[in-house]
């Protein structure tokens, strides 16, 4: 029988009752998939519970970034319903409970699925999780099996009756490795260890399975990765050797020294396969030389010294064995209160690493430079050779000895000097950073007798200490008070005996800020810096940071210069200011402004200084 089609007016009748059909069977709200939700997981009394339960939640870490469906929403809260009942027995607590429900319905509940398939966009689904930790379980038997020394066995540091934390068993069992390491068994092995459930004593009984394997000493040692290094350095550098006992921290201790030399970019050290047929293990030194040459810009600005720009250039391999030539340029007093016009200084330097025996560094150097200052204008070449010896990883020790021949000019009379200086030092730092240094002492002194062959000629001595220190008040270093100190004197000449730029001179970032840089101190009749024998400074500074990059800083400085030769007899000047540091992965930017508070002539009212790194 042929198809005929309806009439038209029967066709729209039925699509006008398909269509009420439709909207009389359709819920009212529109469904949504995927559902939002939100999580609220309530206090179960303990901090570092609440912390591992919130951190292994993947409802919360996954909520916005990875939304689902319905039933993919309740396998993540079951999925996480197991991983907080592992937190509370992670924590001791193997009674706790923990209850998860989505929209007030339990997860077990079998019509959750369609509910939520119904749930409408907004409001968010609740989804709220509680613990019930119950009763804290505690050790009971702890055991080690197996041949271990007793030292080690000390090592393990767990007790019948401490709380039953998997946390600090694992540590235990850490310690304990650690400690059969560091007695030369190299190979040692603690098994994870096998955890016994009393619910009725609420104990739990740990017992540790332990295979020391033998005391080894090092074997041959291998070192591969070499390009420009000499491989007699790095073993002559290498802190380990053939025939000692094997110790995993001092391993660690060459290491970082061989990264410490700066030609590697990494430095692994660890044990070949196996032990060899002398009973003894076999270790590789493998290393990655960094590019051997780096080029680096720099720059500061203060209103009284004006902008400095400098440019350098490093080979950090020179002949293979870590000689380090830097080449540096720099104009200096670019527009500065305290400068008369710009000044230049070429600087080149050579050092030698490990000369003659380890920790022990060669630095020949040749400088040019020329200063247009307020105190004085100065043209001067220098040459010097220093030995610097690492007596500590904190402590060192320096000897030299430098010619320089300048020509100064002070007051519109022009000298010409040469100078024969043999400076000897001692410096201190435990600060571990050098732009940024939260804790610790920096500490240095300087004494350089001095053989002036000039107008007039004259034999002194210029002895200067310096300190610094630092108080982290909360351990986080974030809120940390700075402390300063300086004192120096010349003994052997006055004052018009030693060349201008061998005397003292205060005012500027290096002693009391808000005073024009040398403007401390005495001066001629029109105003000029002096310069003196004697010179004393100390500040005081409170650092404050901010959030992950911002901080403040309030200081104080005082100081003074006399010509007497002795530090403290004269009356300080006092500089007050405040700052601010933007901090970043190098070190913080700095921006100080400082005023006197005591009066100078011709010192200024303010200054402004900007450089990278804190004040000291």
């Amino acid at each position: 029988m042929p198809y005929r089609a309806p009439p038209p007016l029967l066709r729209a009748a039925l699509a006008a009752v398909f269509l009420g059909l439709l909207a009389s069977s359709a819920p009212r709200g529109r469904a949504a998939d995927p559902v939002p939700y939100a999580v609220h997981i309530a206090p179960s009394g303990t901090d570092a519970l609440d912390r591992a339960v919130r951190d292994s939640a993947t409802l919360l870490s996954l909520r916005q970034s990875a939304p689902v469906g319905p039933f993919a929403l309740v396998a993540r809260a079951r999925a996480d319903r197991e991983r907080f009942i592992a937190a509370l027995h992670s924590f001791g607590y193997y009674d706790g409970r923990v209850a998860v429900t989505i929209a007030g319905r339990p997860l077990d509940d079998p019509d959750l699925p369609r509910l939520l398939e119904a749930a409408p966009a907004k409001p968010e689904v609740p989804v709220n999780v509680a613990l019930t930790p119950g009763p804290l379980f505690r050790l009971g038997q702890v055991t080690i099996t197996g041949e271990v020394p007793a030292d080690a066995r000390a090592a393990l540091r767990l007790e019948p009756g401490q709380p039953a934390v998997a946390a600090d068993v694992l540590a235990g069992r850490g310690r304990l490795l650690k400690a059969l390491q560091d007695s030369g068994h190299a190979l040692a092995r603690v098994e994870p260890p096998v955890a016994t459930l009393h619910p009725d004593a609420r104990t739990l009984d740990v017992s540790f399975a332990v295979n020391a394997g033998p005391r080894l000493d090092l074997g041959p040692i291998a070192i591969s990765g070499l390009r420009r290094t000499n491989e007699a350095y790095v073993r002559q550098r290498l802190t380990i050797h053939q025939g000692e006992q094997y110790n995993p921290d001092a391993i660690e201790t060459a290491r970082q020294d061989l990264a410490g030399t700066g030609i590697f970019s990494t430095v692994r050290i660890a044990p070949q396969d196996g032990v060899d047929a002398a009973g003894q293990l076999p270790m590789e030194v493998a290393v990655t030389e960094a590019p051997p040459r780096t080029v680096a810009f720099g720059g500061a600005y203060s209103t009284d010294l004006g902008g400095s720009l400098n440019a350098n250039w490093t080979h950090h391999n020179l002949f293979g064995n870590g000689e380090q030539l830097s080449l540096t340029a720099s104009a200096t007093e670019l527009g500065g209160f305290s400068a008369l016009s710009p000044g230049y200084t070429l600087d080149a330097q050579l050092s030698f690493p490990d000369w003659l025996q380890r920790d022990q560094t060669l630095t020949l150097n040749a400088l040019a430079e020329r200063q247009y200052l307020i105190a004085y204008n100065q043209t001067a070449a220098i040459l010097s050779a220093v030995v610097s010896r690492k007596l500590t990883p904190e402590l060192s020790v320096s000897a030299g000895v430098s010619g320089e021949q300048e020509s100064i000019a002070q007051e519109g009379a022009s000298r010409l000097y040469t100078l024969l200086q043999t400076p000897l030092t001692a410096q201190f730092d435990n600060t571990r950073d050098l732009l940024n240094p939260t804790h610790g002492v920096r500490a240095a002194l300087n004494v350089t007798p001095t053989e002036s062959f000039g107008s007039p000629n004259a034999t002194f001595v210029i002895a200067q200490g310096t300190a610094s220190t630092y108080l982290d008040f909360f351990g986080d270093g974030r809120s940390v008070l700075a402390l300063r100190a300086v004192a120096g004197t010349v003994q052997g000449a006055s004052t018009f005996a030693v060349p201008a730029d061998q005397r003292f001179y205060a005012g500027g970032s290096g002693t009391v800020r808000g005073f024009i840089y040398q403007s401390i101190g005495p001066q001629f009749p029109d105003g000029i810096p002096i310069g003196g024998t004697a010179i004393d400074a100390g500040t005081i500074e409170m650092r404050q940071r901010f959030g992950a990059n911002y901080g403040a800083v309030a200081f104080v400085d005082a100081g003074q210069v006399n010509d007497a030769g002795v530090p403290f007899q004269g009356t300080p000047q006092v500089g007050v200011g405040i700052g601010a540091r933007y901090y970043t992965s190098f070190g913080p930017i700095r921006l100080d402004v400082a005023v006197p508070v005591t009066y100078q002539p011709h010192a200024g009212s303010f200054e402004l200084y900007i450089g990278i790194g804190q004040a000291f």
